[in-house]
């Protein structure tokens, strides 16, 4: 059964930053998303995301409220909150930024850089899906699923 409801979970909640930064991008430069998203990579969301200071500051603001949604004034379960600590973590090690060490002179991506472009490819795909599973396609912008 597909999930219709059009909130979107919270562990989406990056993804979208992501994918809207990346849209942007490429909209902006006239690029394809390969190269919108190599662009992303050391923008300051990006540095935000993989220091996991973006994680940090929402979940600090998420803490001071008691946890409760500002949106729908509902207590977040813990459960969410456990899953947002790991995708901070598990963003952290796949985005991880060296910054001398993205291209070798021959503009080959090394190992890093493939794991952390592979990731951001992979939040794309799944913000999409999401978008095409609740029924917003309007949403979708990339178009990589398709």
């Amino acid at each position: 059964m597909i999930h219709e409801s059009k909130e979107k979970p919270y562990v989406l909640y990056v993804a979208e930053k992501i994918y809207l930064e990346i849209s942007k991008i490429r909209q902006n430069n006239d690029y394809s998303n390969s190269e919108a998203v190599k662009n992303f990579i050391g923008t300051k969301l990006y540095k935000d995301i993989s220091s996991g200071n973006f994680h940090d500051q929402w979940l600090k603001k998420l803490e001071n409220n008691n946890f409760i949604d500002e949106k729908n004034n509902i207590k977040i379960p813990d459960e969410t909150i456990k899953l947002l600590r790991i995708q901070k973590d598990m963003m952290i090690k796949q985005l991880i930024l060296f910054p001398d060490l993205y291209y070798t002179q021959s503009q080959i991506p090394l190992e890093v850089s493939q794991r952390a472009f592979d990731h951001l490819w992979r939040i794309c795909e799944s913000y999409e899906l999401w978008c095409k599973e609740t029924k917003q396609k309007d949403l979708i912008k990339l178009n990589i699923i398709d």
